[in-house]
């Protein structure tokens, strides 16, 4: 499920993370990504507006993820120290509030090295 997708996703994540290396903000390192997924031209839509429904009704609150990488990734950016079961929580939550299966956390804030994980929903 989007596997060479999230592959080439996440080497453009790397090739930010090695051109750019630690410590600017979490949207200095979006827009670096947007512009390698550009040169690499690989889909995206940025901060798209996710609308949540309750018993058919579209709630006025909404979730708007970092990223959507070719029509099915849900990415969420982070430039902090580590990641953590809250940032986890909220691509969950960003997937359940979608017809999305697969997403993506990826944080530049690791001084020591790029992280990332990969979030599969089951439905």
């Amino acid at each position: 499920m989007y596997k060479q997708e999230g592959y080439d996703l996440i080497s453009a994540a790397f090739e930010v993370y090695n051109t750019l290396g630690y410590g600017f903000l979490e949207e200095v390192y979006q827009e670096a990504l947007e512009i390698e997924l550009q040169y690499r031209c690989i889909e995206f839509q940025s901060q798209p507006i996710l609308h949540i429904n309750y018993k058919s009704v579209t709630l006025n609150k909404y979730y708007r993820p970092d990223l959507y990488v070719s029509g099915g990734i849900v990415v969420e950016l982070k430039a902090i120290e580590g990641l953590t079961k809250v940032e986890e929580a909220q691509i969950f939550n960003y997937l359940k509030a979608t017809d999305k299966n697969v997403g993506y956390l990826i944080n530049w804030g690791n001084k020591n090295k790029l992280e990332w994980k990969r979030f599969i929903v089951s439905r």
